[in-house]
This record gives C-alpha cells, sequence and structure tokens, in this order.
C-alpha cells in the first residue's frame, strides 16, 4: 500500500511539473516587453540618450577629416579644382532615394568618396529599419554639406558653432536633420518625429560602434553632426 502511494504521488507530481513548464513556456509568448536601451530585435523601437551617446568632440571629428578630406578651400569657385577628390550629391527629387539633400545656402553638395558611402549606407539602413519596425518610408534629410572659409565667414555672423576650424571644410562631414524627414509620397500613416529620430539614432550607433564615423548630437541646430573615418 505504502508502495503505491508513493508511485502514486511521484506521478502526480511529475505531471504538475510537466503542466507548469508547459504553461510557462506558453504565456512568454504573450509577454509585452518594455523598451529597452539595448536589444537585438529589429521591430522594437529603440529610445536613445543622444547626448550621452553621440559626444564626439570637435577634435575628434577634426582629426580624422585632415586624415582623409580635402585642403580647405576658399571659395565655392574652388570647389571645381577639387573636384578629383570630391563627389558631388543629391540631384533631382526622388521619393525612395536613400537621403534627400536640403536647399543648401551656406554649403556645397560634395564629399569624399568615405563621407559619400557613409552616407548612402545611413540613408538606406534607415529606411530598412523603419520598413522592419513597420513605419512608414522616409528618407533622411541631409542639410549641410561642404563649406568653403567664405561660407564659414558669413555663417559664423548668425551661428556660433560655425568656428574657423570647421570641420565641414574637408569635405568629410555633413549634417542630417533629426527634426525633419521625407516622406515617399503618401505611403502609410505618418510617424511621430520622435520615432524617427529613435530609429536614425540606433543606425549612427551601429556605425558609430563599426568605427565607420564620429557623431555629435547639435541640439541647438536640431542635427547629428557626423564625420566620416
Amino acid at each position: 500500500m505504502n508502495r503505491n502511494i508513493i508511485i502514486s504521488l511521484a506521478v502526480s507530481l511529475f505531471v504538475v511539473v510537466c503542466m507548469f513548464f508547459a504553461c510557462s513556456g506558453k504565456g512568454d509568448e504573450h509577454i509585452v516587453e518594455p523598451v529597452a536601451k539595448v536589444s537585438s530585435k529589429p521591430n522594437k523601437i529603440i529610445y536613445w540618450n543622444c547626448n550621452r551617446e553621440f559626444n564626439d568632440m570637435n577634435d575628434t571629428h577634426l582629426k580624422a577629416a585632415k586624415k582623409i578630406g580635402i585642403n580647405p578651400l576658399d571659395s565655392k569657385e574652388d570647389v571645381l579644382e577639387a573636384s578629383k577628390k570630391l563627389y558631388m550629391i543629391g540631384g533631382p527629387l526622388r521619393f525612395g532615394e536613400p537621403y534627400v539633400v536640403d536647399k543648401l545656402t551656406h554649403s556645397s553638395p560634395f564629399l569624399v568618396k568615405e563621407a559619400v558611402d557613409l552616407l548612402h549606407d545611413i540613408g538606406q539602413a534607415f529606411q530598412d529599419s523603419l520598413k522592419n519596425k513597420h513605419l512608414a518610408p522616409y528618407s533622411i534629410l541631409v542639410s549641410s554639406v561642404l563649406r568653403t572659409d567664405n561660407d564659414v565667414k558669413n555663417l559664423s555672423k548668425r551661428n556660433i558653432n560655425a568656428s574657423q576650424r570647421s570641420v565641414h571644410c574637408y569635405g568629410t562631414t555633413f549634417d542630417i536633420s533629426y527634426k525633419r524627414f521625407v516622406k515617399h509620397d503618401d505611403e502609410g500613416e505618418d510617424a511621430k518625429q520622435v520615432h524617427l529620430k529613435a530609429v536614425l539614432a540606433e543606425v549612427l550607433r551601429d556605425l558609430k560602434k563599426q568605427g565607420r564615423c564620429y557623431v555629435k548630437h547639435e541640439v541647438k541646430q536640431a542635427c547629428f553632426h557626423i564625420t566620416a573615418r
């Protein structure tokens, strides 16, 4: 009798344990994970502390710019002379492009090859990430590119960040707005600006970790200041 009772209890305990793990496994499928600062899931929107993540100072940008960039130019007329080392970006607006160049008033749409490749990869990765996160398609907006010495002098009258040691003078650096994005036609519901900035920040963080660039989060100019490495 005692032996039968022990066997019965053992079987009952085994069944209870099996049911516990089965239910636990099934329940995990319905758990909604909170947004974290680190996630390997491409469909999650991650909100970064951009001031902390992107704080590469001007001297760091400048060192990289001098290594792979051109010599600073005096005026826009000198851009043609340096065209062998520079590549023009932008052109006619076509929806679906990895990036769109804004109307430039104090810079010219030229970059060295390393910066062109970096910009294209940022734009493409941004669009791929939006798709993975089920957000409407957008292109990033480039707000500033190559500056000549004359551009810097004119801009410094209204923008204190436009110093004589501007990294933009080397063709290695560009700014991407984090407040303005270009939507592709009328596809999908409009995405919130905070979501688009978060996706762009995630892309830049990955490329920065790969050693592709330096990044500064510019609050007053509402842009990511990026230099190719």
